[in-house]
Order: structure tokens, then sequence, then C-alpha cells
């Protein structure tokens, strides 16, 4: 468990360079909703890696970073490594999302492509940083990260009405936002239910969360690329998801394609397949409200995106 005072240092550490979220309310659906896609690099993301970043010694950073990423924990890291002036290296795969890569790249960010998914780009990035004696910025497996990404769980917090009972949803992947989320609400009692949601078609958290081993979970591809590849063996998140977690759903493709586009339909917002999750697990009728869902970016390619909703209107 990380410091509850590391939560109010990192909401005061990251404050100047991040949006406070819109928090808003869908009455007919009895759910509340976390905008991060509004954030500034388009993700919650940024506040972990910001956290990180601002956090670490002069000499950290002057050494360069280095990171793997899907692309919105890389798009964090190149904005905070521009804010401080150190050089940042990611690597990801090249079959990770090209508006993602893209804007990593507008950052200021090297990105180096590996063959393979998240794992190997991980892997690599790991081992890289070791090799050069750069600093290595997990997305997950670090507790400065996770202390970032539990500011979205402060802000709730503050905005939510109080003595609601709340079911609170968070996607989940490699577990750091949850985990983060996790330790925000350990200071109210009671403390609310948390609920994870991932992709079935990449389960990896929900495996080692009901049966301890990720061994034999399918890493198929999915809309949900952020949330996709198996977690860091020891990650820190695992424990703490044992421990702060209540549940973790898995929600289907077409589940997913349809958050997408009732999002777009309903409320006018753009988000990606690993922030449609928590929606489609209200959509599809596994969790009923009163509810409070994050909504976790909106960096969807801008043609997947079209298509989706295309294809959805189109349904009978």
């Amino acid at each position: 468990m990380i410091p509850p005072e590391w939560l109010d240092q990192a909401a005061l550490r990251i404050a100047p360079h991040i949006r406070r979220t819109l928090l808003t309310n869908d009455a007919e659906l009895n759910l509340y909703l976390k905008w991060e896609n509004q954030q500034v690099t388009g993700s919650f993301k940024a506040r972990g890696a910001l956290n990180k970043v601002l956090a670490l010694e002069t000499w950290e950073r002057e050494a360069g970073l280095v990171t793997a990423s899907a692309g919105n924990h890389g798009q964090g890291v190149a904005l905070a490594g521009r804010l401080t002036g150190a050089p940042v290296t990611v690597f990801a795969s090249a079959h990770a999302v090209p508006a993602k890569l893209e804007a990593m790249r507008a950052l200021g960010a090297e990105v180096r492509l590996v063959e393979g998914g998240y794992e190997v780009a991980e892997r690599t990035a790991i081992r890289y940083a070791a090799e050069t004696r750069r600093t290595w910025v997990s997305a997950y497996n670090d507790a400065q990260v996770i202390a970032g990404q539990g500011t979205i769980g402060l802000e709730m917090i503050a905005d939510l009405p109080p003595d609601l009972s709340l079911t609170w949803l968070v996607p989940v992947s490699g577990g750091g936002l949850i985990a983060g989320i996790g330790a925000a609400l350990q200071r109210l009692s009671p403390r609310p239910r948390l609920v994870g949601v991932q992709a079935e078609a990449s389960a990896f958290m929900h495996a080692l969360f009901y049966r301890g081993s990720q061994e034999g979970v399918a890493d198929l591809p999915t809309l949900a690329d952020g949330l996709s590849g198996p977690v860091e063996p020891g990650s820190v998140t695992i424990l703490m998801v044992k421990e702060l977690v209540d549940d973790i759903l898995l929600v289907s493709e077409a589940e997913i394609e349809r958050a997408i586009a009732f999002a777009w339909r309903r409320y006018a917002q753009r988000i990606e397949g690993s922030a449609a999750v928590t929606l489609a697990a209200v959509l599809s009728g596994q969790v009923r409200g009163p509810a409070a869902a994050v909504i976790s970016g909106g960096n969807i390619q801008p043609e997947v995106h079209a298509a989706i909703c295309a294809g959805q209107e189109a349904e009978p």
C-alpha cells in the first residue's frame, strides 16, 4: 500500500500541468462519468507519468527516461520530459495505434517500434534502460505512478454527492489506475464497491485476481489496446488490486463497440476502447446504477471511431 499522503502530494505536484476533468451525471442510467478523455494528453496517463517524473531527482531525469507504452503512457512521459528537459525514449509495438505513435513523437519522444505486443515492448524497454543506465518509468508498477493516477479518485470524492452509495467502475490492465483509485477510496467509510473492467480478449489481471496466475491467458487483438498484454511479474499492483478491488468484469468487443458509439451519440464524447469498457459494463447490464465510471481516454484512431459509429447506426 502507498502512504495516503502521497496522493495529496501528487495532487499538488501535478496540478499546474493537468486539467481537473469534468464529472457529469446521466440520470437515466443512474451513472456518473469522469471524462479523462478530456485530459491534457487525451488520457489519465498524464497524471501518473507527470507525478513520477516530477518526483525524480535531477540526475535521474538528466540520465534520460525510458518507458514502454501502447501510446497513452508514452504521451504522458513525453509531456513530462518536455516540461523538465529530460530526453524520452518510448518502446512501443509496431502494431500500436498510429495516432498514438504520432502523438508521442509530436511531444518530443523518440519512439522505437518492436515486433510483437506490449509484453515484448515492455521487456525490451526494461532491458534497454538497465543497459544504458537510463531511468525506467513503468506505466503501472511504480508507487509514484499509482499515486498520480489516484488523484482521479480524490477529485471524484470531492465532486460526487456525499453519502451516495455507488459502485465505482475503473478500466484495468496493469492495475495502476484502479490501485490508485482504491487507495483514495480507503479514506471513505464505508468504502464504496470498487470494480475493474477489462476486455475479455486480453484478460490478464482478471486471471491474476481470480486464480493467481496469468498462465495460458490469450492475448487477442482488442479495441481496448491500452488494456492489453500481461502484467509484469511481481508488480506491486497485483497485491494492491487483490486487497482493494471487489470484482473484475469482462466485456466483449461488440460491447466495447456499442459503448464507443453510445458515448458519441449520447454525450458527444469521443472515447477509445480502453475507456469504453466501464460504460460497456453498464450498457450490457453487468452493473446497475447508482455507479460512477472512469472514462479513461479518448485517443482512438479517427477512422476507426468513424467506422464504429457508422456501423452501430446501421444496425437494426
